[in-house]
C-alpha cells in the first residue's frame, strides 16, 4: 500500500528519512511528501497549495493510499479525506487532532517577516521534547522552515461529510489513549468525535516519534495499512 507521509509545521519530507526504509522493509510504498512552502522554498505558499499538493499524490497513488499527518498535518491529511472520501483508505493522525471547518489551520506563534518560523524548545519542554538530547535538538532546529503565514493562518473548510465513514486511527506519542479519549469526549475534536471507525495506538515517545521511535512507528503504520 501507498503511505503518504506529512509531517507537521517547519518540516520537510526528510523528517521522515528513517521511517521510509522500515516501511519499505514491511511491504509497502512510502511516499514522504516535501509540501509548497515546507521546503521547496516558496514562501508564498498557501494552505490551499500544500492541500493541492496532499491531493495529488492520493490521486497519483495507484490505488486507495493511507494518509498520514503528524500533528498540525492531521488537519491536512483529514481535509484530503474531505476531498476525496472514496480514495483514501484510512487517515492515520500522529500527535495531532484536525482542525475544525472555519479555524485557522496552525496560528499558534508569532508571524515575522510573512512566516513563522519554529520558536525554540520553550514550548515543547515537557513530553512532546522529552526523548530528544541537545544534539538532536540542534539537529532538528536546524533543519527546519518557516511556515509562510498563508499557510498557518489559511483557513480549514471541510464540506463533504462522508469523510466520517474514513477509517482513522490516532496514534498516542506523548499522550496517552486514554487522555485522547477524554479530550474528545470534553468537546476538543469535534470532527473526531464524529468518526465512524475510530482506533487509537499508544506509541511511548515524544512528540516527534519519526525521529526518536522511527521502527516502532513504521510498525504502527504498517499494522495500520493492513488492518
Amino acid at each position: 500500500m501507498d503511505i503518504l507521509l506529512i509531517a507537521g509545521l517547519w518540516l520537510d519530507g526528510s523528517a521522515w528519512d528513517d521511517v521510509v526504509p522500515e516501511l519499505t522493509a514491511l511491504g509497502h510504498r512510502p511516499v514522504p511528501l516535501t509540501l509548497p512552502g515546507q521546503g521547496d522554498g516558496t514562501a508564498s505558499a498557501t494552505l490551499g497549495d500544500q492541500l493541492e499538493s496532499v491531493l495529488a499524490a492520493v490521486d497519483a497513488a495507484p490505488g486507495k493510499p493511507l494518509v498520514v499527518g503528524h500533528s498540525a498535518a492531521a488537519s491536512l491529511a483529514w481535509l484530503a479525506a474531505d476531498a476525496r472520501p472514496g480514495k483514501v483508505a484510512k487517515v492515520v493522525l500522529v500527535g495531532g487532532f484536525p482542525a475544525d471547518d472555519g479555524r485557522a489551520y496552525a496560528d499558534y506563534f508569532a508571524i515575522e517577516g510573512g512566516a513563522m518560523p519554529f520558536p525554540g524548545w520553550g514550548p515543547f519542554e515537557g513530553a512532546d521534547a522529552a526523548d530528544l538530547d541537545q544534539e538532536a535538538r540542534d539537529r532538528f532546529a536546524s533543519a527546519t522552515v518557516p511556515v509562510p503565514e498563508g499557510v498557518a493562518r489559511g483557513i480549514v473548510r471541510l464540506t463533504d461529510e462522508r469523510r466520517f465513514e474514513v477509517p482513522v486511527v490516532v496514534v498516542c506519542p506523548e499522550f496517552t489513549p486514554a487522555r485522547a479519549k477524554e479530550w474528545i469526549a470534553a468537546g476538543e475534536s469535534p470532527e473526531l468525535a464524529r468518526a465512524t471507525d475510530l482506533a487509537y495506538v499508544d506509541l511511548e515517545s515524544g512528540h516527534w516519534p519519526m525521529a526518536t521511535r522511527p521502527r516502532e512507528l513504521a510498525r504502527v503504520l504498517a499494522e495500520a495499512a493492513g488492518s
